[in-house]
């Protein structure tokens, strides 16, 4: 049987990993839905060494996601007042469809549970349908959209989706 586990992204060894691992999932992913450019600058402005670090600094927990021993995605997120923001849940290719998604969206309730906190949401590119459909699948609803300038002449176009937490 194959073992889920989660690791805590806290050394800058850890960090340059995670950065190259998103690298790896954003270009193959997103390369066919996003206008040239713009997942290169994203990468660099959200996802390199530097804004990670500023992210942790700012309260963001990352999680490698691994199955058995093989890294297998990531996860990111920011605990608020009484929501968790789950700003990246990213799987590598080769590892989708084994349930690795659920297990990390299975320990982010429990965190709410622990934490009391009343809702998970998330943004997620209007363009991606199968994120779309596997955040329904998991309980999530579309909320509203959202439209957000990113700079350089770039645009994140979102639906804003969310699943209620029942304590």
């Amino acid at each position: 049987m194959e073992k889920f586990t989660l690791i805590e992204v806290k050394t800058d060894e850890q960090i340059d990993v995670l950065a190259a691992l998103a690298r790896e999932i954003w270009t193959e992913h997103f390369t066919p839905m996003l206008e040239e450019g713009q997942v290169e600058y994203m990468l660099e402005k959200f996802q390199s060494p530097g804004p990670i670090r500023s992210q942790l600094k700012e309260g963001y927990q990352y999680y490698f996601l691994k199955l058995d021993e093989e890294l297998a995605g990531y996860i990111g997120f920011h605990a608020e007042e009484e929501s968790l923001f789950l700003s990246k849940i990213y799987v590598r290719k080769t590892m989708r469809g084994k349930k690795i998604a659920t297990h990390a969206m299975e320990y982010m309730v429990s965190l709410c549970h622990e934490r009391h906190l009343n809702k998970i949401w998330l943004t997620v590119n209007r363009n991606n349908s199968i994120a779309i459909a596997a955040y329904e699948k998991m309980g999530f609803t579309k909320a509203y959209m959202k439209k957000t300038d990113i700079g350089n002449g770039f645009y994140m176009d979102d639906y804003i989706m969310e699943k209620k937490i029942h304590d």
